[in-house]
Order: C-alpha cells, then structure tokens, then sequence
C-alpha cells in the first residue's frame, strides 16, 4: 500500500505538466478585401500567413479573419458586437476605411465609426491594432492627408498601435498590384504581413 501511495505522488506531477497548455487568446482580423484575399486564392492572403506564422511560435493562439470584400466602417461596426461575444478575443486588428474613401465618405464620420470600433474594443477588454490605408493620388492631397492623419488622431487618442499604411511599399509597385490597381497581388502578401508584423509583435 505504501509503495501505492508513494507511485501515485510520483505520477500527479507528470499528468500536471501534461495538462493541454490553455488558450492564450484569439486573434480577431476585422477588414475588407485587402484583408479578405480578393482576386487570389485565401490561403494566399496576409491574414492565412499570420495564422500560419503563430500556429508555428504560439500554437495556442487562434486567428478569426472576419474580413468581407466591399466591406465599410458602419459594416464592421454593425458586426463587432457580435464577434466580440462569439469569438472573445485577446487581440483586434481593425482594417477598416478603404472603402469609406473611395466613396468620399466625409471624414467625421469615418472618424466616428472607428471611434466606436475602438470603444466597443475596449469594453470587451481586448486589445486593438489600427490599420491604416491610404488613397490613390487622384483623391487630391486634403482628403489624403486628413485621412492619414485621422488614422494617427485616432490611434493617440485610443492609446493602441497604428500601422500607418497596409500597403507600404506595394501600392506603388505595379508588379504587386492587381490589374484594378486597389488590391495586392498574392506575392505582396508576405510584405503585408512583415508590414503588419512590425506593429503586432509587440502586442502578442
């Protein structure tokens, strides 16, 4: 009985450290087609590459791409809540805004819309990375760069990361732009996610 006893005391530390490691937290990607893989296949997309990237350095950390083509910030602002409290996340990348400025969407309310992105971020208690996108120059320079700097005002003001420009050295190289010349071709897509990686790091 004793030598039972003593066997059993012996195995408990080894079923502990044997115990499947817990969740470390979801990665939710809330964004519209240069985030939803448009015009290449979805596992070539940036967002795929991260999930791959982290099965391979934290295996425990799932990544939800909830990225539709098209999609606007009053459109993943009327869906947040919901992914929030389906997928509990740990950590928000919001890339969203594209195609409020294609559509001359007045800024404010661009700037509305995420400051209620970020809100409803923050009262879920999840962390949030701001990314941001550019216009193409036809757009003319006081709507580009209030754009540019709505993206910063925003990200002080929340206190969360900003990665300035998805598309940071591929929206001017022909040769990583799709024939539209809006969407990323599926060989840009590691430099979308080394773009993303320099910011996100450091929050996972």
């Amino acid at each position: 009985m004793r030598r039972f006893l003593i066997l059993v005391l012996l195995l408990v530390p080894l079923f502990c450290f044997a115990a499947p490691a817990a969740k470390t937290g979801t990665v939710l990607v809330l964004g519209d087609s240069l985030s939803a893989a448009h015009g290449i296949a979805a596992d070539a997309g940036w967002v795929t590459l991260l999930q791959q990237r982290l099965a391979r350095q934290t295996p425990t950390r799932a990544v939800v791409n909830a990225s539709i083509s098209g999609e606007t910030s009053a459109g993943g602002l009327a869906r947040l809540p919901r992914l929030l409290a389906e997928h509990k996340p740990a950590l928000v990348l919001l890339e969203l805004g594209a195609n409020d400025g294609l559509r001359g969407l007045p800024l404010s309310e661009l700037r509305a819309n995420l400051v209620q992105l970020l809100q409803h971020v923050r009262a879920a208690k999840a962390q949030a990375v701001l990314l941001g996108i550019e216009l193409p120059v036809n757009y003319g320079p006081q709507y580009r760069d209030g754009l540019r700097q709505l993206y910063r005002d925003v990200a002080v003001e929340f206190n969360v990361p900003l990665v300035p420009f998805l598309l940071e050295g591929v929206a001017l190289d022909p040769n990583l732009m799709q024939d539209d010349g809006l969407h990323p071709t599926a060989a840009a897509q590691p430099k979308l996610l080394e773009t993303v990686w320099t910011v996100l790091a450091a929050q996972l």
